[in-house]
């Protein structure tokens, strides 16, 4: 958060990324949303003595089997910004036993990862440097490391829930606006394109199944999540209202209608487990 204005901000922010190497894919000041390309997180590359010596010569030859993705979302408030940094991640894994081929797939967002990044930010905001530490030791565990990033059949995804246990709207416990900080990053980190927001309504306004979207940065994802005839756009409202000293989600139609159909469930199936 912060006391400048979304106009002031928003170029601190393009330089932000570009200051790390990171090309923007979205560049929306608009809508308040800029996203940077998949990108490999070269430290995450061993530092051996023959990495060392034939690196310098030919770099492109190593890979983490890791791709990184940055969102960053920004809210004008009656005292300046509110700024939100959400991470998606992908990894490579074998298709076969022969280990021939291989394939991307989604992994967890990484929280701590989110957390130093916005401690960075804060600091090239002018931000004082103990409460961006503060941050960094905030933030919530980053999701276990697989034995291998190129495991053989590996999958990122988190485990299945029948739709049948997925309830029709989501019990918080959290007030309103922590629970509207959780929920959007929630849609941030799955790739949700949120076109408009109402905070004093707590209403977000979702467009799913982008075919452009699906196609360029995660295969097949949109059609496994609501099935392939869902290629045309949708439009949903994520509702998040005050329930006492609790929050509750729910999905709702273009008209604010409450929704419990298939559709609905799948949205809310991917947010339990950041909101639980």
């Amino acid at each position: 958060r912060t006391t400048a204005a979304p106009e002031q901000v928003w170029p601190l922010l393009r330089s932000f990324w570009q200051e790390r190497g990171l090309e923007l894919q979205k560049d929306q000041p608009e809508v308040g949303v800029m996203e940077t390309n998949w990108a490999e997180n070269r430290a995450k590359l061993p530092q051996d003595i023959i990495r060392q010596t034939i690196g310098k010569v030919f770099d492109g030859l190593y890979s983490t089997g890791e791709r990184d993705m940055y969102r960053t979302r920004v809210e004008r408030t009656t005292t300046g910004t509110d700024i939100f940094i959400s991470h998606r991640g992908m990894q490579e894994v074998y298709t076969s036993q022969s280990r021939d081929s291989t394939s991307w797939q989604n992994r967890p967002s990484d929280p701590s990862l989110e957390a130093e990044m916005l401690s960075r930010l804060m600091l090239k905001l002018g931000g004082q440097e103990t409460a961006a530490k503060a941050v960094v030791a905030e933030a919530a565990p980053a999701p276990a490391a697989k034995p291998s990033p190129l495991a053989v059949g590996g999958d990122a995804q988190r485990p299945r829930r029948a739709l049948s246990e997925v309830p029709d709207s989501l019990t918080v416990n959290d007030g309103f606006e922590r629970a509207w900080r959780r929920t959007g990053l929630s849609l941030d980190r799955h790739g949700f394109t949120i076109e408009d927001r109402d905070r004093a309504a707590g209403l977000f306004f979702l467009r799913y199944a982008d075919p452009e979207q699906a196609g360029k940065d995660e295969p097949n994802f949109f059609q496994r999540l609501f099935g392939a005839k869902a290629a045309t756009p949708t439009r949903y409202r994520v509702s998040v209202k005050a329930e006492g000293d609790k929050s509750t989600v729910r999905v709702l139609d273009d008209r604010s209608q409450p929704v419990t159909d298939d559709n609905a469930k799948r949205i809310l199936n991917l947010l339990m487990d950041d909101l639980r």
